[in-house]
């Protein structure tokens, strides 16, 4: 067990503090037991390590970080791993990539009943199962979801300047000054473009010109490792699932045709609505449903778009298409704390509430007509006027 502390130090003295996500606030440490899920990516590993250093520089002696996938665990086990961290007196104990061990979720409960004196904090992929586990982690976990940067981290990482989060109330009924406040201090279109293309992945900040590539490795690890490993996906309908994701970044937006589709990748129409829902799950694709309500993996999406704009870029390249950047960006930012599901009038129905028609700086509200709390989103433009708001500003939910 020393040399997994050595490597935690190692880590530890590595990580930056230059930059702390929103999340940090939001988690509530307090509690026993802590998930923590997101795609790869996004930056849980920074996240635990960033609260070490914050909250137990000076208890390390007590705190242990560690991956599961460490070759430690070939030959021993995690309930080891508790059981001589809390008898040498070992408070904190933080588990990255739950997911990689077989077991983790009985395991974990074991611990969490044998060491009540244990703090445990555990990250895992987008995939990772509380309530359907066998050992019912859900009664004592508390679980939360991590995503990209949001457009307001971003500009905070690039700026050095804080912005504060907007709910969605406060920029329906204040965008004007919402925007003009924020005008003040930043040219909002000196970095959007960039935000779409490169600015979700925390890790765009280690190496830029390597950006695509990374993601491009990221999205293979997902389709080729996770999928197959959490959800049994066979390997042969792999490269038919990649084609599908680039279909889908070519497309303005993207509205599945099951039969045709079912036909193309030569796979029976269950398999396919049951991966296209996968693809979903682990933050490759985001899927629009008519009702939000009860979704399965057997129910057809009326309109898939992929998790983020950046995965646009690195599929599509050169070959994107405008309306798809403005509605998945839309989509990205307004789902991570809202509800958004499909409507026949306008692109988007976020809290069964308000309906949201996207578009370029000249759209107009003809689609909305008739339609109560409606509000056009409109590209291209620094500030807007009555219920018409600029789609940078979406970016500040989070």
């Amino acid at each position: 067990m020393d040399s997994l502390h050595e490597k935690f130090i190692q880590r530890l003295n590595h990580t930056s503090m230059t930059f702390i996500r929103s999340a940090m606030e939001e988690i509530h440490w307090e509690a026993r037991l802590i998930g923590i899920k997101g795609a790869r990516g996004i930056g849980k590993t920074t996240l635990l390590l960033q609260y070490i250093k914050l909250h137990h520089s000076k208890s390390l002696a007590e705190t242990l970080y560690v991956s599961l996938d460490s070759i430690w665990f070939n030959t021993h086990s995690l309930v080891e791993l508790a059981s001589k961290f809390e008898l040498a007196g070992g408070k904190y104990l933080f588990l990255d990539e739950v997911h990689k061990y077989p077991g983790w979720a009985q395991e974990l409960k074991n611990i969490y009943d044998d060491y009540p004196t244990l703090k445990i904090v555990f990250t895992g992929s987008s995939l990772l199962e509380i309530l359907n586990s066998r050992a019912d982690l859900s009664r004592r976990a508390i679980v939360y979801r991590m995503q990209g940067f949001s457009f307001r981290e971003y500009l905070s990482m690039e700026t050095g300047i804080v912005f504060d989060k907007l709910s969605l109330e406060n920029i329906l009924a204040n965008h004007l000054g919402l925007a003009t406040t924020i005008i003040e201090k930043i040219k909002p279109f000196q970095h959007f473009g960039n935000y779409l293309k490169y600015g979700y992945y925390p890790f765009y900040k280690e190496q830029l010109a390597l950006y695509d590539m990374r993601l491009g490795e990221v999205i293979n690890m997902v389709l080729e490792i996770e999928l197959p490993l959490l959800r049994g996906v066979e390997l042969a309908y792999i490269n038919k699932l990649k084609q599908l994701l680039v279909v889908i970044a070519k497309s303005s937006p993207f509205v599945p045709n099951i039969s045709k589709l079912s036909e193309k990748i030569i796979i029976n129409r269950a398999t396919l609505l049951a991966y296209i829902h996968y693809l979903d799950e682990v933050d490759l694709t985001r899927n629009l449903y008519k009702d939000a309500h009860g979704t399965s993996a057997l129910q057809k999406p009326s309109k898939v778009f992929l998790e983020n704009t950046n995965i646009i870029y690195t599929l599509a390249q050169e070959n994107t298409n405008t309306g798809n950047l403005r509605e998945t960006f839309f989509a990205n930012q307004l789902s991570f704390k809202h509800r958004i599901t499909y409507t026949g009038q306008g692109d988007f129905l976020v809290d069964d509430k308000y309906t949201f028609e996207i578009g370029g700086k000249d759209k107009s509200g003809k689609q909305l007509k008739g339609v109560h709390d409606s509000f056009i989103v409109a590209d291209n433009i620094l500030s807007g006027h009555g219920n018409k708001i600029p789609l940078w500003l979406f970016g500040f939910l989070y």
